[in-house]
């Protein structure tokens, strides 16, 4: 316990005191970002804030799970390596994503195909060594290993985790368009993933996780890196995270739900991106088959922007959805074992 606040709270202080001097120096280099034109025209007063800030995130992350583990008696593991590096790629494939729509001044940066290759290579690389390196087990999994426990094998348990991992980047990434509306709700994630870390951690006879405790080490991390970015990126943000920061929380988020045999449950505790991506999918399925929108603008938040909803009173209400649907993850992760260890 004492190591997961040790985790937390460094993950939160580097980030809420180190991010003012990175404020600075992205102002002093004029790397801000640029805003779409055919986006919300309330969001052109937002051009020119410094981007980027993901790197404050992703530093406090990593940083906070190496000290999680000084003067404690929690091991590295290869699980835990494997999720931090894998979200350091996804950092870095973000970063380039930001810095070349910085460096040609518009808001696109690297080429659709460029990116989801990057997205995909990132995402195999993962997936092969959480089989042959983490020995991982290929069975689908909600709550468990054994519920429902079917054996996918390892072709159709790599194809799902390659798709998890692409999936909640980009949905991290789609959610990422308000003042703290992805940074605020990924917390709420991570917070759960934490919890749920020490509880596998506690009743290894039951999960069998080894490298329980040290994924949610980074998981505490990553809540106090964001909290912290949180304090300079809410409304009015000072900073915005890019892609730096959404691809890799995204990544972070389906690679410890999928380390942490939670496959499933990851639908529910991230349930906001999932609403989020849906949105983007039900608007381009209605489009291009009925040439009508569902909504005035995708992702949906955008489309409650266009009806007035001031904007944060809707990252307000967004965030209570976050939190109660990653408050209903926990529920069922708890309810299933109050049922396996028979006292329900």
């Amino acid at each position: 316990m004492l190591s997961l606040m040790e985790a937390g709270g460094c993950g939160f202080l580097i980030s809420l005191f180190f991010t003012p001097f990175y404020i600075r120096f992205l102002r002093s280099r004029s790397l801000g970002q640029r805003i779409r034109e055919d986006g919300p025209q309330s969001h052109q007063s937002k051009a020119g804030t410094p981007t980027m800030g993901g790197v404050v995130i992703l530093a406090s992350g990593v940083i906070g799970y190496l000290m999680g583990h000084v003067g404690t008696a929690i091991t590295f593991t290869r699980a835990g390596a494997l999720v931090v590096l894998t979200t350091l790629a996804a950092g870095l494939l973000g970063f380039a994503d930001d810095y070349v729509a910085i460096r040609h001044a518009r808001n696109l940066g690297l080429n659709k195909r460029g990116k989801f290759a990057g997205q995909l290579i990132i995402a195999l690389s993962f997936s092969l060594l959480a089989v042959y390196w983490v020995h991982t087990s290929t069975r689908l999994s909600f709550t468990r290993l054994t519920l429902p426990g079917w054996q996918l094998g390892v072709v159709g348990w790599i194809l799902l985790s390659v798709f998890v991992l692409v999936a909640t980047s980009n949905g991290v990434n789609l959610t990422d368009g308000l003042d703290g509306l992805a940074a605020g709700s990924a917390t709420f994630c991570f917070a759960i993933l934490s919890i749920i870390g020490y509880w596998q951690f506690r009743h290894f006879t039951i999960y069998h996780l080894g490298p329980a405790l040290d994924l949610g080490l980074f998981a505490v991390a990553l809540v106090g890196g964001c909290l912290g970015f949180l304090w300079w990126n809410a409304v009015p943000a000072q900073i915005i995270m890019g892609d730096t920061g959404a691809l890799s929380i995204g990544t972070a988020l389906g690679g410890l739900c999928l380390l942490m045999n939670l496959d499933l449950l990851l639908v529910v505790i991230g349930g906001l991106f999932v609403f989020e991506t849906a949105s983007v999918i039900l608007q381009i399925i209605s489009f291009r088959l009925f040439h009508r929108r569902i909504f005035r603008m995708a992702p949906i938040h955008h489309h409650f922007e266009l009806k007035g909803w001031p904007e944060a009173t809707l990252i307000i209400r967004f965030w209570i959805l976050a939190g109660l649907l990653a408050a209903l993850g926990l529920g069922m992760f708890y309810g299933d074992f109050l049922k396996i260890s028979g006292v329900a």
